[in-house]
């Protein structure tokens, strides 16, 4: 991996590759990132298993169902951009530690919870930690690896995070069952205090070549667009088209309007509107989009299937995804070495087809009867499909653009992946009726159909725009 920097920069970046060649400096720097980046994921995972529980708690319906997991999708998916362009300006280690520190104190927070909306403000913390670890750790990798091996390293970090969607759930419905729904929270404290230390102690300081401040006026627009369009589509459901949910509408709209013009004239935008000129950076996020949406809807969904309309207790329900986890963790990295090979286009088709398919069969064995008829055999289906998409999908972003714009490319496929499911989430609404087992089973297989046409959608976007050739794009 290069950069484009001045000159006293340029050596600093020679000295940090001379480092991250070491194999020893290598694998600590992947260890800590991975660690880091287990953070998000886990939230991902054993969260929104533990939504029943968390309900019956602190009370509650649907719709407070959606405000814990879109509280952190929102801060996340809006300020994953600024996340990217910080770590490039101000540099990768840095920010990578200030965002584990503030993603680790929120879950302190989220663990001590006395009412919902304690927990849900946490939520919102705990995301833009995540908005400034997520980019920062996928930068350190590039930094430390070169184009030639990054493409197994990115295998083995999207691997371990399916590993950890693996054993959180399992962890987090035992912790559930056994002590209480909050000891989830409490488990991300010992793992970033490991991976904050070997970033620190391994990793060499890294920037991008442009300077200035963050464009925090685009993250405020990009915010207030996000937060008005996502209360609009969770309250109209119940409340129909009337004067407020349009007015938010109408505001969100023009917030993101405003977004890409102070993007388009800012001296720093967080988010380089010129990446999209490159046909397949801009069909990569297309893709992210509908998938990501697809599994953003299905699995705030399945716990409740399990859960509510089948009654599986927590650590059973947690099981019951193990199928879909490890085979993500398995395949990811060897999804990557290929995707080193053979490119990124062939696997970006197949992939989303095979979850297609997965979604199919979760809709189509929904009655079936028990978990190995009716859930088994999709998850197994959608595993294999993720594992093959997942980490040639993040390789092909990074290879798209200018290793300088690394950081913010990185930013902007996660913003694009955080905010697909934000906003299918908050469309889940329109699907179930009530929080009674008859509505959830019916609008869990209507989101299963609408997810199946959304992958197969994401396979025709691979195939018109996705090139196996590295094409460069950038400012």
């Amino acid at each position: 991996m290069s950069y484009v920097h001045a000159p006293c920069d340029r050596a600093i970046a020679q000295r940090t590759r001379g480092l991250a060649h070491r194999p020893r400096a290598q694998a600590l720097v992947l260890a800590g990132t991975v660690l880091g980046s287990i953070l998000a994921f886990i939230d991902s995972s054993a969260v929104s298993l533990i939504l029943p529980v968390i309900q019956q708690s602190l009370g509650g319906g649907l719709e407070t169902a959606q405000w814990i997991m879109n509280a952190y999708a929102l801060m996340l998916g809006a300020l994953v951009l600024a996340g990217g362009a910080a770590a490039d300006r101000y540099g990768r280690k840095r920010v990578f530690a200030a965002g584990v520190l503030l993603f680790t104190l929120a879950s302190a927070v989220c663990g001590f919870a006395p009412n919902l909306a304690t927990l849900i403000a946490a939520r919102a913390a705990q995301g833009l930690g995540a908005a400034l670890l997520t980019p920062a750790s996928l930068a350190l990798l590039g930094a430390a690896y070169d184009a030639k091996s990054r493409g197994q390293a990115v295998g083995i970090w999207a691997g371990a995070g399916g590993l950890t969607s693996a054993i959180g759930p399992v962890l987090g419905g035992w912790l559930t069952q056994a002590i209480s729904w909050r000891a989830v929270f409490f488990i991300n404290l010992p793992v970033a205090a490991v991976a904050v230390w070997l970033v620190l102690a391994n990793a060499k300081e890294s920037k991008g070549a442009r300077s200035g401040h963050v464009d925090w006026a685009g993250a405020a627009a990009v915010t207030v667009g996000l937060v008005a369009i996502t209360w609009a589509l969770t309250v109209a459901p119940k409340a129909g088209a009337n004067a407020a949910v349009l007015g938010a509408a109408v505001l969100g709209a023009a917030a993101l309007i405003g977004f890409i013009l102070i993007e388009r004239k800012a001296a720093n935008p967080m988010t380089p509107l010129n990446l999209f000129k490159s046909l397949t950076f801009s069909g990569v996020n297309a893709l992210t989009l509908v998938l990501y949406g697809a599994f953003g809807a299905a699995f705030f969904l399945l716990p409740f299937e399990l859960i509510r309309a089948h009654g599986y207790p927590p650590s059973a329900a947690g099981a019951a995804l193990l199928p879909m986890s490890v085979g993500l963790a398995v395949l990811s990295p060897l999804a990557g070495r290929l995707a080193s090979r053979i490119g990124a286009r062939p696997m970006l088709i197949v992939g989303p087809l095979l979850v297609a398919a997965g979604f199919g069969l979760l809709a189509g064995l929904a009655s079936a009867g028990g978990y190995w008829t009716s859930v088994f055999p999709g998850l197994v289906v959608l595993a294999v499909g993720a594992g093959i998409a997942v980490a040639p999908l993040t390789d092909a972003v990074l290879s798209a653009v200018a290793d300088e714009y690394e950081g913010a490319a990185a930013g902007v496929n996660n913003a694009v992946a955080r905010v697909a499911g934000l906003l299918a989430v908050a469309l889940v609404g329109f699907v179930i009726g009530g929080s009674e087992p008859k509505a959830i089973a019916a609008g869990y297989r209507m989101a299963m159909i609408v997810a199946a046409a959304a992958s197969a959608a994401g396979a025709l976007i691979a195939a018109l725009t996705v090139r196996s050739a590295k094409g460069k794009a950038g400012p």
